[in-house]
Order: structure tokens, then sequence, then C-alpha cells
């Protein structure tokens, strides 16, 4: 179906008839849209086109009504080329802006611009964390505190400083602990964190294979077990596991996450507050796999991207519209932020809402640059 087979009178009364249900949320009759269109259209004629629209499953009646309310493939059809996106208004950009420059701490600043988003549209606002593998190492540290108690230091990107307790299998002199740390920082400074995690693993691996083989013979280690790397020593093997510590579990911990902020705003919307529907949608929001799965969906796309009722795929959100941008750091697409609302959202107003959010995110978390937009 497409908008080819629509003359201008019915894209226009398309666009009538949708933006007066998201303006009211009561289903839309003739006389109503007669009003709303200000033309000289006999409601009969009017009634016509609403049925044609119908048939090429535009609109649809729900049985308790005479009027029609959009359905997905109408909000589809009146967001890509029916829409007209409202700027921003001056103090909605002036309170995001403050918003995300209060706080140099990255942390806080993915809660804040979650919160801003649910509060200024009254919707539920998501922001997921910035993808660790997006983060490169510049350099690492270790100092002793107490017996098998070691600080780690390091410094991601550009001058992010992380600081991280592990727990070593055995008491580390502060020399041997110098020595680790120079060696990882030779090896991996300035590879991401993912790529560090897999080569560690992969370097535990290799050497537990190759003790096994080498237990119970005389045999030396072999010269190179990578291309011009001499057999592991004691101490760089405990330098390797060191960086599992440090970079495995820490990684783990917030792996997949995102912050969701005003999910209650969803409950004050007729059309999700069906027990059953809310039920549907709250679990989703604390399993989390599924929400995720869908913004990750989003980080491969430029600008904003809209998923409307079951377009998302995901039964819990039938109901739900999700509209979604990604943000960058360093030119590199590190995370996704969006609102979660009704399908009857007002997408004029939150198109610009997320689009801005994102790129003021995305300046805010730049350390080169503390511009906006």
């Amino acid at each position: 179906m497409g908008n080819q087979v629509l003359n201008e009178r019915s894209l226009q009364l398309l666009k009538a008839l949708v933006e007066r249900y998201i303006s009211d949320g009561q289903p839309v009759g003739s006389r109503v849209l007669s009003k709303d269109l200000g033309v000289k259209l006999s409601p009969a004629t009017i009634r016509n086109v609403m049925a044609d629209l119908e048939d090429l499953g535009l609109l649809h009646s729900p049985h308790t009504s005479a009027g029609r309310v959009p359905t997905v493939s109408g909000y589809r059809l009146f967001v890509d080329t029916l829409l007209t996106v409202k700027p921003l208004e001056a103090k909605d950009l002036t309170r995001l802006y403050q918003g995300l420059s209060v706080s140099d701490d990255n942390s806080d600043m993915i809660g804040v611009a979650s919160r801003l988003l649910s509060e200024l549209t009254q919707m539920a606002g998501v922001v997921t964390l910035p993808k660790r593998e997006k983060v490169c190492l510049r350099h690492i540290e270790f100092l002793s505190l107490s017996n098998t108690r070691v600080l780690v230091i390091f410094v991601t990107n550009e001058q992010e400083v992380h600081n991280k307790i592990i727990h070593t299998s055995k008491v580390f002199s502060p020399a041997e602990l110098q020595q680790a740390a120079n060696y990882l920082n030779s090896i991996y400074s300035g590879r991401s964190l993912d790529a560090v995690r897999k080569a560690v693993l992969n370097e535990l691996q290799e050497d537990q294979e190759r003790m096994t083989k080498l237990s119970g013979t005389d045999l030396h280690l072999p010269e190179g077990c990578r291309a011009g790397k001499p057999g592991m020593n004691q101490g760089l093997l405990d330098a390797v596991k060191m960086a599992q510590l440090a970079f495995d579990q820490d990684n783990d911990k917030d792996k997949d996450d995102y912050v969701l902020t005003g999910e209650t705003n969803l409950m004050g919307f007729s059309e999700l507050s069906d027990m059953d529907r809310l039920k549907q949608l709250f679990e989703a929001f604390s399993q989390k796999q599924g929400v995720i799965h869908l913004l990750d969906q989003c980080m491969k796309a430029d600008g904003v991207q809209i998923f409307i009722g079951e377009e998302s795929g995901y039964r819990a959100f039938d109901h739900c519209s999700l509209v979604t941008s990604s943000y960058s750091v360093d030119d590199q697409v590190v995370g996704v932020l969006g609102v979660i609302g009704p399908t009857r959202m007002a997408y004029e107003k939150i198109i610009p809402f997320v689009d801005v959010t994102a790129k003021l995110l995305g300046a805010a978390l730049n350390p080169k640059s503390k511009a906006p937009l």
C-alpha cells in the first residue's frame, strides 16, 4: 500500500483525522472532520473518503463508535509523509541544555537525560549506557592496598578515570605490580575494552593449554606462542590474570543496560491502562533483554527511528510507539535514547525532543567539545 493511490484530498483528510485523534483520543467522525478541514466537503463525501481509507487499511472503526481511528499503517503514512515537525520551544531547549551541562559524571548524565525526556514529554524516557566495547583503554596502574587487595586505576578514552578494587590470588610487591602494568600498557593501550577482554581470555586459555601439554615433561616453553612473542613467564601470566579481574567483571556489571524513567506516566493513557497490557509492558521493562534488542537495532541506523505498535516485533509494545535516536562520542555511535509512549503520541513534538537530546547528550559526553548541537 502506498500513497500513490491516494489523492491530495484523501491525504489531507487522513492528516486531519490523525491529528484530531492524537489530540482528543476519541474516534473521529465525519462532522468533526468537516469542521477541522475548513473546506466545503459534505459529511457524505468525507464518509466516502474515510471508507476508502479504511479499505486501504489506514483507518479502522471501533465497534462502539461511528468514528474511525488510525491503524499502524495509517500512523506510518502520517509520520513518513504528512508530519510537520515543530521546532522545540526555547524554554524546553534551555532546560535540556542546562540539565545536561550540570555534571561531569557520565553515569549521572545518562540518568539526567532519561529523566528530562520523561518529564518534558510526560512519557517514559530511556537511555542506554554507552557501549563498553566503544571505550578504549589508554593507561592502567596497580597499587597494593593490603594483602591481596589491589587498587586498579585505568584511564579510558581521553580523560575518564576509573577505580576498581580487585582481590588477587597472591600478594604482589610494588615492583611486580609495576611490571604487570608496564606489560599491559605496552600490549593493550589504545584497544577497546571489549577487545582487551577477549584478548585476555584468549591469552589465559592458550597459556592453560600450553601448561597442560607440557605437564609431566622436561620440555621448555616454546620460544614463540604468537608472532615473535616469547613463552609467557609467571609475571606476565599474573598481569593477564589481573587484567581479567579488572576488565571482565567490570564489563559484565553493566552489560546491556539502560536507564528507564517515568514508566508510571504510561498508566495515565487510557489505551495503555488495561491491566493485562500494563503488566506485559512492565514485565518487559524489568526483563530488559527484549527492550535492549530493540534499542540495539536503533544503534545501526542514522537519525531518528520510529517503531509504531507491532512494528517493533515485540508483543509488549503492540500498543506503544518508540521514538529513538542514537548518540555519538568522538563521531562514534555509543548508545541510544528515546521516548516510549502510546501510538497516539504527538510525534511532531516528540521527534525533535529525542533528536535534540541525543545531540546534546553526545556533546556533553564528548571530552573534546562541550559545545551543543
